[in-house]
């Protein structure tokens, strides 16, 4: 199995708001790309900090305070 199928087969799927299934394939399917974009840019930036220098879990640490700062600027 190549690691873009790992990616995608270790995330349950897509839920609603109110708990049922996101059910359209092309929702799904940018999602998806969406998150492999996102996981792509992140390796990247983990290597170079690596390549600077830098702690790796103080990178993770980061990337993981980025994410609790995300907004939701959409009504539910």
């Amino acid at each position: 199995m190549n690691s873009k199928a790992q990616k995608k087969g270790k995330r349950p799927p897509w839920r609603q708001p109110d708990g049922s299934l996101v059910s359209c394939v092309e929702k799904i399917k940018v999602l998806e790309e969406n998150l492999e974009e996102i996981q792509d840019m992140c390796q990247e930036a983990l290597e170079d900090a690596l390549v600077m220098g830098c702690d790796s879990e103080q990178f993770r640490s980061v990337l993981h305070d980025i994410v609790e700062s995300l907004e939701n600027n959409i009504k539910d």
